[in-house]
């Protein structure tokens, strides 16, 4: 089933200022997608954070095209894209720089609006040189979240087939996580009144 989402704008809404995002939106149909925040680091790194994974770029700007590109490829690993926002909290640590941000954003969404706050904060829990964070919400077609575009789609490795091993003389193969279950079952007590 098609999503479908409605903009939301007051009555007395003034045409002639340019907004980067909706006041509101309403969410009729269609599956949810929450996103964790990303920021201009590589989204999968260690933790405890080591420092030489990252290496940032000084600028709001280039900050936020890799934030954004970050973005981008959560939402395709959901089956969704960018046009699917419809929700953002956007964390700056010097909220100077949001009109830095903000062309970097529109350029990025061509026209959509999604809802968003913009905060300012003393410091990013990733890394003390991140300037940016999005935590966002999607919405995709019903029964369509997490799923690959088509044209995008890759085959998914076979598993591992791991040896059987015998148990006892006589007794079927089993998986090793099978006779481990048998040792953690233990009977429970009745309770006490």
């Amino acid at each position: 089933m098609a999503k479908e989402i409605v903009i939301v704008h007051h009555a007395d809404r003034r045409t002639d200022v340019t907004m980067p995002y909706a006041p509101g939106i309403v969410v009729r149909r269609g599956d949810l997608v929450f996103l964790s925040g990303v920021t201009a680091a590589a989204v999968y790194h260690s933790h405890p954070h080591r420092e030489e994974e990252f290496d940032l770029p000084g600028t709001m700007r280039e900050q936020a095209e890799l934030a954004m590109a970050n973005l981008a490829k959560t939402l395709e690993a959901a089956g969704c894209s960018l046009r699917d926002l419809v929700w953002a909290t956007r964390y700056l640590t010097d909220v100077r720089e949001q009109d830095d941000l903000n062309r970097v954003w529109g350029r990025h969404l061509a026209g959509h609006l999604p809802t968003t706050t913009t905060v300012e904060v003393p410091r990013l829990a990733t890394h003390p040189r991140c300037k940016l964070e999005i935590a966002a919400i999607a919405v995709t077609d019903a029964g369509h979240a997490g799923r690959r575009p088509a044209r995008r789609a890759r085959a998914t490795p076979r598993a591992v087939q791991r040896p059987r091993r015998a148990g006892a003389p006589g007794e079927r193969a089993r998986e090793p996580r099978e006779r481990g279950r048998e040792q953690r079952e233990r009977p429970t007590r009745p309770r006490r009144r």
